[in-house]
């Protein structure tokens, strides 16, 4: 499973540690989630340290977190793919074409806001949100 924004700091690193931590607790085991943006400028950076704190405020640890951007190759190697919000799973879209019957999706019902140029406490918004739409991933993955 693949959890893919922009540039792999914000959403997506939140996405990966919140979904992995939900899967962990509900004892699913064989599902491999990782993260990566749909650009490659912060490739090898840690993630946003306000993005890190909001994960600490919450409980999880993202320290281990680098960047990296989607590689389409990876289509062949997932069986899910979920985008952050609409523009990003446009972009997905068009990269698979003719390549996957691989499924891509939108993380939550609704876009997850870009926190980046907001204030501190959108980066805990945002995270919620992840945390709500992480839960029903667990839930339909139980099924």
């Amino acid at each position: 499973m693949e959890v893919v924004c922009t540039g792999n700091i914000c959403r997506s690193p939140i996405g990966e540690v919140v979904l992995r931590a939900k899967l962990a607790e509900a004892g699913i085991s064989d599902v491999v989630v990782t993260s990566s943006g749909t650009g490659g400028w912060h490739e090898g950076d840690p993630m946003d340290p306000r993005a890190a704190a909001a994960l600490r405020r919450h409980g999880y640890d993202g320290r281990a977190h680098r960047a990296r951007a989607f590689d389409r190759a990876w289509f062949d190697e997932r069986d899910l793919v979920l985008a952050m919000d609409a523009g990003h799973l446009a972009a997905l879209t068009r990269q698979a074409r003719g390549r996957t019957d691989v499924p891509i999706s939108l993380f939550a019902d609704a876009d997850v806001p870009d926190p980046y140029y907001g204030p501190d406490a959108g980066f805990d918004a945002v995270l919620l949100q992840i945390a709500k739409a992480a839960d029903e991933w667990v839930a339909r993955l139980r099924t």
